[in-house]
């Protein structure tokens, strides 16, 4: 599950100017950015940390000491004093905090990612969010709570809660054919439905390296179809699992014409308004966005560069909103909570069965499976150049683990299990061997 789930996050180079301060209390968490603790100095004899500076003698000196800095800061979370950085935490939890926040930091730092946020949620309520690094390095901006990410697929999250209230209000049918909404679309071998699509089980193609992000601007959705409508599928619908951006370019289109509204206003409408995602958007690179990160991507030898500019309203529903890692939170806890999903919650996390009576992997965008010790997870994971992140939700233990970051997230790996181990009861094997030792 990691190549669907995973993504980067790094929380971002300390500044020029650093205070070493010690305090006698534990009472609140640091801030990354300008604060580290007497209790973290001994982390210089770490043999990381020793690696990090001997490396530092090369070319890329002041970028492997940024890291080893900061991960020395991102360990020094006792005896800290009140934080000067947009965070939220709650006390009760600080322990757990302490140690998913110190997950973070081991994987935000050997990624050298500028910037990100992290969230969770616990038993209905928020209790850590945090943005850390910077939204901007050339201007020196730090990323906040309220910094707004490319999330890339992540968006099909949001597009499907919106088809969900869709269905639910009258305005859609699942099972009809979508030429009853878009009779521009050609006819195909089989029937493609809303319902194949949120599944991604229509037989649509995957795009091709050179046309999932082809450059260009003011390309909206229905412009976008034109570049496989008129493809053949490569299998029957219903018969095979087959994620593709495609998918929910179509269905948002489908959205757009059976309401019309177009997809900005539909996912205000139906879920940034009534959920207060206020950080949740369509990017436009051709208005200003109130807190928009910047882009990155790593080159070769894992430099931080500017991300080549895209427009991604031409995949608008799929991969093409701005959020954060609290937005993101926020949105999981209402899936598992809020009463303005109660009609379609049940529904939004039921599998399909396709060929061969198989089980498909995926329900309506979310990634559903049991990890290692046999927990049921919901998740996601989405990249996109100079953007990305990953969610994960265990409904059994009533946790939701969110972050985001500014630099093209990787698909191999990801801090969320990590950090959600904390606050996981310990699998039974291993607390025995803990009772015996004792």
């Amino acid at each position: 599950m990691s190549g669907i789930l995973s993504g980067n996050l790094l929380f971002g180079s300390p500044p020029k100017k650093l205070k070493r301060q010690g305090f006698d209390s534990f009472k609140n968490l640091p801030d990354p950015r300008y604060s580290f603790t007497l209790s973290a100095s001994a982390f210089f004899h770490n043999s990381l940390f020793l690696r990090l500076f001997v490396k530092s003698k090369t070319k890329d000196m002041k970028q492997s000491l940024q890291v080893a800095l900061l991960i020395l800061i991102m360990l020094g979370l006792t005896n800290c004093q009140k934080a000067k950085t947009d965070i939220y935490y709650q006390k009760k939890y600080v322990k757990e905090i302490k140690e998913a926040r110190k997950e973070a930091a081991f994987f935000m730092g050997r990624n050298f990612i500028p910037g990100g946020s992290v969230a969770i949620c616990l038993n209905g309520e928020l209790i850590y969010s945090e943005g850390v690094g910077y939204a901007s390095t050339d201007l020196e901006v730090p990323a906040t709570r309220k910094t707004k990410f490319r999330i890339g697929d992540l968006s099909e999250l949001y597009t499907n809660a919106v088809y969900q209230k869709l269905l639910e209000d009258g305005v859609l049918n699942e099972d009809s054919a979508i030429q009853k909404y878009y009779p521009q679309f050609p006819e195909k071998e089989g029937v493609i439905t809303p319902k194949l699509l949120a599944y991604e089980v229509a037989g649509i193609k995957t795009p091709e390296a050179d046309d999932r992000h082809r450059h260009g601007t003011n390309i909206g959705l229905e412009k976008a179809i034109e570049r496989f409508k008129d493809d053949p599928l490569v299998i029957k619908p219903g018969t095979y699992q087959l994620p593709s951006i495609y998918n929910y370019n179509l269905l948002g289109l489908v959205m757009e014409k059976a309401s019309n509204k177009n997809f900005p206003k539909l996912l205000s409408e139906y879920l940034t308004d009534t959920l207060k995602l206020e950080n949740t958007v369509v990017d436009n690179p051709m208005t200003t966005i109130k807190n928009r990160s910047d882009f990155f991507e790593l080159n070769l030898i894992s430099q931080v560069v500017n991300s080549v500019f895209y427009d991604l309203r031409q995949n608008a529903s799929s991969e093409g909103i701005l959020s954060n890692a609290e937005d993101l939170a926020k949105f999981g806890n209402a899936m598992l909570h809020s009463e303005y999903f109660s009609k379609v919650r049940e529904k939004t996390f039921q599998k399909i069965t396709i060929a061969d009576n198989v089980e498909a992997t995926m329900a309506n965008g979310w990634v559903i499976f049991n990890d290692r010790d046999g927990r049921v997870v919901y998740g996601r994971q989405g990249t996109v150049p100079g953007g990305g992140g990953s969610l994960i939700m265990y409904p059994e233990y009533d946790l939701v683990i969110a972050f985001t970051c500014n630099v093209t997230a990787s698909v191999n790996d990801t801090p969320v299990f990590t950090m959600a181990a904390p606050f996981l009861p310990k699998p039974a094997q291993e607390t025995e061997e803990t009772e015996q030792k004792k």
